[in-house]
């Protein structure tokens, strides 16, 4: 996965909290393209690697477009993007990958809450493009916090369903019409997890590969029975403690300790880490079950034991 240096030419506030960023390499050069769906990794300013989706058409980009919404419990990405990605800001960011692709169907159902937008949004260009059959859901809160609100209207017309819940529970949209009998069609889901979970829930009866879901939230990397730990570098004598609420990962950058990281969500391996002493709590979808007891993923994996010693 190579890295394109880029500069923040424009910054648009959509809602309060989701603030859009359009991205130019600093050096003039064809970008790659990509499909709907499609994602970024980029270093953020704080140094966290955080995954953005693409709302732009890829066909043949001249820029790159995220949307990313200020998360109050932010880890390092969100928070450091909105105050401190200003304009004229050069960032790294990978060439884009897709691990939400949108896959060969006669029509498609594209369901959205919250900032689990930013997917969607792209996928329904490309299908009003194409002149594909397609409908709409998108679930916010409020109008204020709808991004995209105008556009959305405008291109996807009588094809949208907006529905706003003010955060009330009993006010949530109901799903269960459009999965009570299976159909021919695919299902593009992007939101927060409890929406997920239920559309999950009421499609089980649906043939295989027709509903797909991305889930827009970070791995859990920090849980709230995690307690601090120590972990010995080998290599250059030092130890770091790591807080119960920050990964090894973020410790040893916090300790001005260079690592090597990419997704930081225990699913690309890039941080693979050799494990020499101590009990890891493996959190990753990475490791082999038989490289367990010598390897450690460092940015989303912690300790068993009072202290870890790493090949660092």
């Amino acid at each position: 996965m190579a890295d394109i240096r880029m500069r923040i030419v424009m910054r648009r506030a959509l809602t309060e909290d989701i603030c859009e960023f359009t991205l130019e390499p600093v050096v003039n050069e064809n970008l790659p393209s990509f499909t709907p769906g499609a994602h970024l990794t980029i270093e953020t300013p704080s140094g966290a690697m955080r995954r953005y989706s693409l709302v732009n058409d890829g066909t043949s980009p001249e820029q790159y477009v995220i949307a990313i919404k200020r998360e109050s419990n932010s880890r390092g990405g969100s928070i450091s993007m909105h105050e401190d990605a200003i304009e004229g800001a050069e960032l790294l960011v990978s060439t884009p990958e897709n691990t939400f692709e949108l896959t060969e169907a006669k029509e498609y159902l594209l369901i959205a809450g919250g900032i689990g937008v930013t997917p969607i949004y792209a996928m329904g260009q490309h299908l009003a493009r194409e002149n594909i059959p397609y409908r709409v859901i998108y679930c916010t809160r409020s109008e204020e916090e709808t991004a995209y609100l105008a556009e959305i209207k405008e291109l996807f017309g009588d094809r949208l369903t907006l529905h706003h819940d003010g955060g009330d529970i009993e006010s949530i949209y109901d799903f269960w019409d459009h999965f009570e009998e299976p159909k021919d069609m695919k299902v593009y889901c992007c939101g927060p997890a409890p929406m997920l979970e239920e559309i999950e829930a009421i499609s089980g009866h649906w043939p295989e590969g027709r509903v797909i879901f991305e889930d827009f939230k970070p791995v859990e990397v920090v849980r709230e029975d995690d307690t601090a730990f120590n972990v010995k570098l080998e290599k250059s004598g030092k130890t770091v403690r790591v807080p119960e609420d920050r990964s090894i990962l973020e410790a040893l950058r916090d300790a001005g300790i260079a690592t090597v990281s990419s997704c930081e969500s225990g699913t690309c391996g890039t941080c693979k880490t050799r494990l020499l002493a101590g009990r890891a709590e493996h959190r990753d979808m990475v490791l082999m079950d038989d490289e367990k007891d010598d390897h450690i993923m460092i940015c989303v994996s912690r300790s068993k034991s009072e202290e870890l010693c790493l090949d660092l």
